[in-house]
């Protein structure tokens, strides 16, 4: 449909949407509503844990990178899918279109990362609870946020200047992509992403895809293997004691958590395997990487968030405490 539209090199062409003209409101209203009850319920988790002095303890100090991480996502992808229903213009900046990347990049490898995070912190809170605030202590924590950053920003990139030389830098992949040189202008996705940008290059992408799927193995196999071991351990736990209530309560939280794992993990990985294969539906792979910005970010904060009884009651007890103060 936009094959024969003439771009300028630094603007590039998304997918359209194919709405029909009927549906094009119904969508607006939708997604923006969407929107903007994502934003809320992420927005009332941070302002529990940042104003409730009571909820400045480890796990929910784990919590609050969560929603970051989702408003960045939703945020990446959701307001320029809005401008574009409105306005049905298409063309966004090239560089634009590597920072949505990026974005988009950092929200789906960091979510993966801070679940493993938090499971592994319900996994010592029901496995040790003596020795939990010992095991979580401040230094712990530091250090495990330092090992988030550092698998997100560590991860090898590939100089296609010295092929054989492999930088520290997961950012790099997409600085990098701004050199590769590119013949197409039109990306066959309604969202710029990693694997949509390489097929807009006129190189040879091989090198690019194996340093790709590596980083994505690395953190998959990292996220799964905690979060596997964690859960495994909660469950086996769960089913020794003898507390029936807090036995129960402790698998309608993993139950609820990991129904949000497998969702995350089956649209993710689709989408990025559905990249390397030509015989995927064009229109369910817009759909499926769609779902990714529209699901977790809104189910998160409800499950590990506003389900949890503390951060539930922050905002009413935190209204009583300034009531009192007037």
């Amino acid at each position: 449909m936009y094959a024969n539209i003439s771009l300028p090199v630094s603007m590039v062409q998304l997918e359209n949407l194919n709405l029909p003209h009927i549906y094009v409101y119904p969508t607006l209203i939708i997604t923006t509503l969407l929107y903007m009850v994502t934003m809320f319920c992420n927005m009332m988790v941070l302002l529990s844990i940042a104003c409730c002095k009571e909820l400045h303890q480890p796990m929910f100090i784990l919590l609050f990178s969560l929603p970051i991480s989702d408003m960045i996502g939703t945020t990446a992808f959701l307001p320029q899918l809005l401008w574009s229903i409105v306005t049905q213009y298409r063309s966004i900046p090239y560089t634009a279109c590597i920072t949505q990347a990026f974005l988009i990049h950092i929200y789906g490898m960091g979510n993966l990362l801070i679940l493993s995070i938090m499971a592994y912190d319900r996994y010592t809170a029901i496995c040790f609870p003596l020795r939990y605030n010992e095991i979580m202590s401040p230094l712990t924590l530091v250090k495990m946020i330092l090992l988030v950053v550092f698998l997100l920003a560590c991860l090898p990139g590939l100089d296609p200047a010295c092929p054989q030389r492999f930088d520290p830098a997961c950012l790099l992949l997409f600085v990098l992509q701004m050199r590769l040189p590119h013949c197409k202008s039109v990306i066959m996705n309604v969202f710029c992403d990693n694997p949509s940008l390489l097929k807009l290059t006129c190189a040879n992408t091989t090198i690019n895809n194996v340093v790709g799927l590596f980083n994505t193995a690395v953190i998959q196999a990292v996220s799964l293997s905690v979060q596997a071991f964690s859960y495994v351990k909660i469950l086996i736990a769960c089913m020794v004691s003898r507390r029936s209530e807090a036995k129960m309560k402790a698998i309608n939280t993993c139950v609820a958590q990991l129904m949000i794992l497998a969702i995350f993990e089956f649209v993710a990985t689709f989408t990025i395997l559905s990249h390397r294969f030509n015989t995927v539906s064009a229109d369910l792979q817009k759909i499926m990487g769609m779902l990714i910005f529209l699901i977790p970010p809104l189910l998160n904060p409800i499950v590990y968030g506003l389900y949890t009884g503390e951060i539930r009651n922050a905002p009413l007890r935190i209204i009583k405490k300034r009531s009192i103060s007037v």
